[in-house]
This record gives C-alpha cells, sequence and structure tokens, in this order.
C-alpha cells in the first residue's frame, strides 16, 4: 500500500513538495492514504503529474522530457521508490490516465492506427474445473492464512529455517573459534609468528593444520621438547668456537720417576742403627742438625756438649747420597703438585659458546670430564703422599703402587669436545633452517592443543550432521517449491487455452452497453496474419472515426476497466489509480462512471488501493457515495491545488468533504448555531458567519419552496407564517448582518448573539414544523441521528 508522496521536486508544477510538514491533520498528526482516496483539484493543478508519478511505478519508466525529476513514494514494508528504483516495490500497479490512453488506444489519436489487445479467460466448464481443481490444490499463500501446498511450504520452510539455523549457529561458533586462534591479535597464531613462524597464518591454514595433527602418525612435543624448541628459538648465530689443546698430562713419566724414588734404597753403611730404625726420630734428629750445625756447639735440647765425633757420625749418617734422594723427592712433589694443579685446566669447556642443542650433550661430557680429572688428581695426590712418606723415612725404600692413569680417558673426552665443537661450528649454517623446523613443530603443537581443548572432532562430526539434516530439509523445501512451480505451470498452461482476446473486446462493449447504453459504438477483436490480434471500433458495422471527445472518453475508460480483468490482473488485488474518467460527459454519464467503479471495483474489493481525482464536484459528490468513502479509517480526502506555477497536496477542507452540496454545510452552520454556547469564544465564527450563511441558506431553501414569491419578505413571512418576530428577525439579520453597505456604523457595534441564536432556532423548528420529513433528513446529512437533535 502506497502511504504518502514522501517528496517531489522538480516534476512539473510540483516544486520541493514535502508531505510531513504539509499534509497534518488537526492534532499535528502526519496523514497517509487509506486503502481509498480522492483526490479534487481544478484542471491544470497536478492531478495527472500524480497519476505519471504512479505509472512510473507501474511500466517502470518515466518520460525523459522531464529534466532531472525527483520524487520519494513511500510504499508499506517495502523501500521508497524513487526514480533510480521504480518497480523494486513489486506491487501490481495499473494507472488510468492520459498516458495510459496514448499508449494503448493509439486509435483515438490517430484513426489509422488500432487499439492494444489484451486477453481475458475465456469461458470452457471442462478447462474451468481443472484450474479451479488445480488452483484448490495449489492453495492460498496470503500471508497468515496459507492453505494447500503453500501451507506445505510454510511448514517445509520453517522446518528447513530451524535446521538451518541449528546447523549454522554450531558452524559459526566453530568457526569463530577457528577465526579466534588462527587471529586473534592477543593469542591469534597469525600475531605469534615469532614462536609459530607465519605472519600470514589464515584460518584456512590452520585448517589444514587440524588436518596434519589429527593424522595417526602425528606425535605432539612433550613439555621438555617444547622447552628445548623455544630456547633454540631464542638462539642467535654464534662465532666459531676456537679449538681447545688436547690434554698431554704425560702420567707415564711422573709414574716411572715416582716409583724410582719409592723404591731407591740407600747404602746402609756408617748408619746410625737407632734413627735407621725410627723415622721420627731421624727425622727429629735431622731437623735438629740443620738447626745446630755451624750455629750451636751444645745441644739446645739437653745442654750438654756435641762432639766433634758425634758430627761426623751425623754427617755419615746424613750422607750426600741422602740428601740427593730427598731433594729428588722435593722436587718431584713440586712437579707433581704444578701438575695436580694443571689438570683442572685441561680440555676447558664453556657450555655457552655452544648453540642450545647441544647443552644436554655437554652436560654430559663436563661431568665426564670432571670426573676424569678429580680421579687424576686423586692419584697424583696419592703418589704425592707416598713419595712425603718416602722423604720422612728416606733410609728405607718402600712399596709402590703404579698410578692409574687416566690421561688416555681426558683425551678421549677432548676428542668428543672437539667433535662437537665442529658440529655446533657448522650447525650456524643451518640454524634458521631448524628455528623453521622448530617453529613448525611447536605450532602444530599448539594447534593439537587447541583441537583437544574444544573437542574438534566431535564439533565437527555434529556440524556434519546438522548438515546433512539442513540439506535435506532444504531439499524438501525445494521438492515442493517445484511441486508448486509445477501446479502454477498448470494453471497457466489451462488458462492459455483459456485465454481469448475477443472476449477483452466483448467486456468493453458490456460496459458501454449495460452502463452507458452505448450500442452503436463496438470493440471487435480483428485477427491479423499468423493469428495476431487487434481491436478496432465500429460504428453501424464499419470502422469508427471522427469520434467525439465524450466517445473517446467512455471508450478509453471502459478498456480500462475491462483490462482489469485481463489475464495479467485478474485476482491480483492491484493498487489502482483513476486520473479524472468523466472529462468531456454529461453529467449522467459521470454518473455511470461513478456507477462502474462501484459496481466493478469497490464492491467486489478486488484491489489493494484505490485513487480516484477529479475535478468536478458532481463526480465528487458522487465519490463520496461509495462504501467506506465516509469511515474514516478508510478514506481520505485530498485537494490539489496550484499557486501560480506550483502546485500542493493539501487535505480536503472541511466544507468540501463533509458537505455533498453547500446547502447542507449552510444548514450544519445554522444547527451548531441554535445549539452554540454564546460564552465559548471558539465559537464566535458561528454568530460572526451567521448573516451571510442564513440569507444564503434561505434564499435556495425558499425559492423551492414557494417559486411563485415576488420578493425574500414575501416568502419569509410564507414560511413563518403568523410568528411575526421570527421573519421580521430573520429579515433584519439577512440585511444588516450581511451586508454593509450603507449600514458601515454596524460594524461598529458587537454582535448580538442571542438574537442570532434565537433566529437559528426559529428557523429550524419551521422546517421541522413545516416538512418533518426533510428536517430529518439534512439532519442525517450533517451527521446528526434522528431523535438526538
Amino acid at each position: 500500500m502506497i502511504t504518502k508522496f514522501k517528496s517531489i521536486t522538480n516534476f512539473a508544477v510540483f516544486q520541493n513538495f514535502n508531505w510531513d510538514t504539509t499534509i497534518r491533520d488537526g492534532g499535528n498528526n502526519a496523514v497517509t492514504f487509506k486503502p481509498i482516496n480522492i483526490f479534487y483539484g481544478r484542471n491544470y493543478s497536478g492531478k495527472t503529474t500524480l497519476s505519471r508519478i504512479v505509472r512510473a511505478l507501474e511500466t517502470g519508466s518515466i518520460s525523459d522530457k522531464y529534466e532531472n525529476p525527483q520524487f520519494e513514494v513511500s510504499i508499506k514494508e517495502a523501500a521508497d521508490c524513487t526514480p533510480n528504483n521504480l518497480t523494486a516495490h513489486g506491487k501490481k500497479i495499473r494507472v488510468f490516465n492520459e498516458d495510459f490512453v496514448k499508449d494503448n488506444l493509439r486509435f483515438i489519436i490517430n484513426s489509422d492506427e488500432s487499439i492494444t489487445p489484451f486477453a481475458i479467460i475465456g469461458g470452457n466448464a471442462t478447462i474451468e474445473e481443472e484450474i479451479r481443481k488445480f488452483k484448490d490444490d495449489l492453495g492460498d499463500n496470503e500471508e497468515g492464512n496459507e492453505s494447500g501446498f503453500y501451507l506445505e511450504l510454510k511448514n517445509a520452510n520453517s522446518i528447513a529455517n530451524i535446521a538451518y539455523q541449528a546447523y549454522q549457529t554450531e558452524n559459526n561458533s566453530l568457526s569463530q573459534q577457528l577465526n579466534t586462534k588462527a587471529l586473534d591479535r592477543t593469542t591469534g597464531i597469525k600475531y605469534r609468528s615469532d614462536r609459530f613462524g607465519d605472519q600470514n597464518y589464515t584460518t584456512a591454514k590452520l585448517s589444514a593444520d587440524i588436518e596434519t595433527v589429527l593424522k595417526s602418525s602425528f606425535q605432539a612435543l612433550t613439555d621438555d621438547e617444547v622447552t628445548q624448541k623455544l630456547n633454540l628459538l631464542d638462539e642467535k648465530a654464534n662465532e666459531d668456537i676456537p679449538a681447545v689443546g688436547k690434554p698431554n698430562l704425560n702420567l707415564k713419566t711422573v709414574n716411572a720417576k715416582a716409583k724410582e724414588l719409592m723404591t731407591k734404597s740407600i747404602i746402609s753403611s756408617n748408619k746410625i742403627e737407632q734413627l735407621l730404625k725410627d723415622a721420627i726420630l731421624n727425622r727429629w734428629v735431622k731437623e735438629g742438625r740443620q738447626i745446630h750445625k755451624n750455629k750451636l756447639e751444645q745441644c739446645a735440647f739437653c745442654g750438654n756438649h756435641i762432639s766433634e765425633q758425634r758430627w761426623n757420625e751425623l754427617d755419615s749418617h746424613f750422607d750426600e747420597e741422602s740428601e740427593k734422594l730427598e731433594k729428588e723427592i722435593d722436587k718431584t712433589i713440586s712437579e707433581i703438585e704444578d701438575l695436580t694443579r694443571s689438570v683442572d685446566g685441561q680440555l676447558p669447556i664453556n657450555k655457552n659458546a655452544f648453540y642450545s642443542k647441544f647443552h644436554s650433550d655437554l652436560d654430559r661430557l663436563i661431568s665426564l670430564r670432571q670426573c676424569i680429572v678429580d680421579k687424576i688428581k686423586e692419584e697424583l695426590n696419592r703418589i704425592n703422599e707416598n713419595l712425603k712418606e718416602r722423604k720422612d723415612d728416606l733410609l728405607n725404600s718402600k712399596r709402590y703402587i703404579d698410578i692409574n692413569d687416566n690421561s688416555k680417558r681426558l683425551e678421549w673426552c677432548w676428542t668428543i669436545f672437539d667433535k662437537y665443537r665442529n658440529e655446533a661450528n657448522n650447525y650456524s649454517s643451518s640454524l634458521g633452517n631448524e628455528q623453521t623446523e622448530a617453529k613448525k613443530l611447536l605450532r602444530l603443537s599448539e594447534v593439537s592443543g587447541f583441537v583437544a581443548a574444544i573437542q574438534y572432532t566431535g564439533k565437527t562430526a555434529r556440524i556434519q550432521e546438522l548438515k546433512i539434516a539442513s540439506e535435506t530439509e532444504m531439499q524438501n523445501k525445494q521438492a515442493i517449491e517445484h511441486k508448486i512451480q509445477r501446479q502454477i505451470e498448470q494453471i497457466e498452461d489451462k488458462e492459455r487455452l483459456m485465454k481469448d482476446e475477443e472476449k477483452g473486446a466483448l467486456k468493453v462493449n458490456e460496459y458501454l452497453n449495460n452502463f452507458f447504453g452505448h450500442d452503436f459504438l463496438t470493440l471487435q477483436a480483428k485477427e491479423e496474419a499468423e493469428r495476431k490480434i487487434h481491436f478496432e471500433i465500429i460504428r453501424n458495422g464499419k470502422r469508427a472515426h471522427h469520434l467525439s471527445e465524450g466517445e473517446c472518453s467512455l471508450i478509453a475508460f471502459c478498456y480500462f476497466m475491462a483490462k482489469l480483468e485481463d489475464v495479467e490482473t485478474k485476482g491480483s488485488h492491484p493498487i489502482i489509480w483513476i486520473d479524472d474518467p468523466i472529462s468531456s460527459l454529461d453529467s449522467n454519464h459521470i454518473f455511470f462512471v461513478y456507477s462502474l467503479i462501484n459496481a466493478e471495483i469497490i464492491s467486489k474489493q478486488e484491489f489493494e488501493q484505490i485513487f480516484i481525482s477529479t475535478h468536478n464536484l458532481d463526480f465528487l459528490k458522487y465519490l463520496k457515495r461509495l462504501p467506506g468513502a465516509l469511515n474514516k479509517n478508510q478514506c481520505n480526502y485530498f485537494l490539489i491545488s496550484r499557486e501560480k506555477e506550483n502546485s500542493r497536496i493539501r487535505l480536503m477542507p472541511r466544507y468540501l468533504k463533509d458537505y455533498v452540496t453547500e446547502f447542507n454545510f449552510l444548514f450544519h452552520q445554522i444547527y451548531m448555531c441554535s445549539t452554540a454556547d454564546a460564552e465559548d469564544e471558539q465559537q464566535h465564527n458561528l454568530f460572526y458567519n451567521f448573516g451571510n450563511n442564513t440569507r444564503k441558506f434561505l434564499e435556495a431553501f425558499l425559492y423551492y419552496k414557494y417559486p411563485n414569491a415576488n420578493d425574500q419578505i414575501e416568502k419569509l413571512t410564507k414560511f413563518f407564517g403568523d410568528n411575526r418576530q421570527a421573519s421580521t428577525m430573520t429579515d433584519r439579520i439577512n440585511n444588516e448582518l450581511s451586508h454593509l453597505e450603507g449600514l458601515f456604523e454596524r460594524s461598529m457595534t458587537p454582535i448580538d448573539i442571542p438574537e442570532m441564536k434565537k433566529t437559528a432556532v426559529f428557523i429550524l423548528d419551521r422546517i421541522k414544523e413545516k416538512d418533518h420529513e426533510q428536517y430529518q433528513a439534512l439532519l442525517l446529512s450533517i451527521g446528526v441521528e434522528i431523535g438526538i437533535e
């Protein structure tokens, strides 16, 4: 349903028209179109321009003679129509105006042309019954009242939508989880390329990774492996690790020398027997000899004199061979101590110089090296202790246990270290590839954890089930749609058999004859080559020429009315616009046009909305008799007026809308004056206009009541009879209150309201008394219920 002409700009006589600021009721509410809409406007006011806007919505085109026309037509439950989307509304629209006549009845303009034919459904009882059965099975597609196949489709569509929504909900939920995992700026894989290695990661790549981790051959990284991979990612290309000298301890030489010193024998001649037997005493004497010799002649311990003989005995005991052995032992001990200290510096391993991937191997090597070093030092310390023991007992040889030589094992550690060193130096060139592979494994491990966390396998299985169910229901829906389409095609096929252009012409003739009594003008369907049909107007058996304007108007309108029943329109409940159909018609024909509209459109209710415009007050009077025309919920009245070069639409004034004639309006004004509150300032205009209204009403009323009376006072006297006060007061009001000429001073005095109200009552009471039936009819015409006045 069209609700309003929202705006019209630069379109013929309409310039900058805005509906919402112009079309408002007494409560300042914007008014919209109703099912029935009646326009009144004089010629050239813009009625046809409005019809052309609506016809553009029917045909999808607008005349190129208009320069940049702009308009917006609001349609309920559809986007506003503009010159850019004329047919987007999807409504069936039929417009009768002069453009319709030019397009379809070219004969009227040029007698050498023909009339465009149209077909309506012809009569064939068998086919009609088949069509009825097909349509019954097809059912009704009216929203909320579906039946037949359309009800099946509605139910199937509902089920399909529910199934599709269930599938979409689950699928969207999974898609959102995948999207978040892949692309979230905080936690997404794409934005953690330092760990997962792909700055261009997408949900498609995530799906590919999921396929990888779901394979039975895939093994996710352990926590330790994850730590190792992360450490690897922290690596930077290192400088080459320099070579470390091979350990060279030569423990065999030390062992041989120590063994020699430990087992060497000292000649026992000239030795003091007592000292030979007591190593501690021997050491004590030796130290005392060194303290006393050439320094003291008396013993510092006992105070006795040390004889020369004793000195000779002591010198023989501590001879040069013993001193030489002692010096050798001291030297060897010092060398072993130096060697012991140097062992810690053998094969230094700096783990931090290596890549993290070598650290675990290096840790084991370092532990092994330390164990070997400790054992070597332990052996060297044992030999030193043995040598010290021999030193304390030089005169007696000792048993010697060979050193446990671990130097070869240390050299073996060096060989392993050097292998790692070479591998580490070579590893720098492949670090990038290793890190790339580490990122891939970390990413796959992350994806594996994600798949487990969201129960991906179960979720995808559920989505697949829902998808299959949705597709199944969609197929059921499509099957019903195809069934409906086949049914429609069958109906169309049957109707095609019933199409009959001749019956279109006969329908026009039916209207011409039944409604207008024109049996001397007829429309005939003529067949040309290849069964092509055209219509011709026939008068007295011959093709008619030189039709009058009235005849053209009648034929054109009957043609339009008949065309509402063609195969393209019948049953579609179109929006109908009829633009001034009574042009050049007399009063009888005007009534017949009204009757045709009432009988074939309004009474049958086969329309969604109807618009009728006219310039003729008689036709407007008839239109007010249409069913629903007085129902404010069903009908609206509009006035189209033109001021210079610009037209506008407004609500129809009350004097045109509510009254069939001015006579009714004047009667209503007198009636309201008789019941008005004299103290109500809002009703002052009733009394101010009372003189003119009363004079005009009585002139009309008394003229038909007393056509033989000569003057107005005589008519008033006859009307009021013996009530001389009423006739005198009325005559005074008629003359003094409806004229100022010669009575200018009247304009300087207040209006006598009680007098006018009393006169109004006199007039109404007299009408009621003299012709009660007419009085009741007048009351009904102004909407006053009888018995309530």
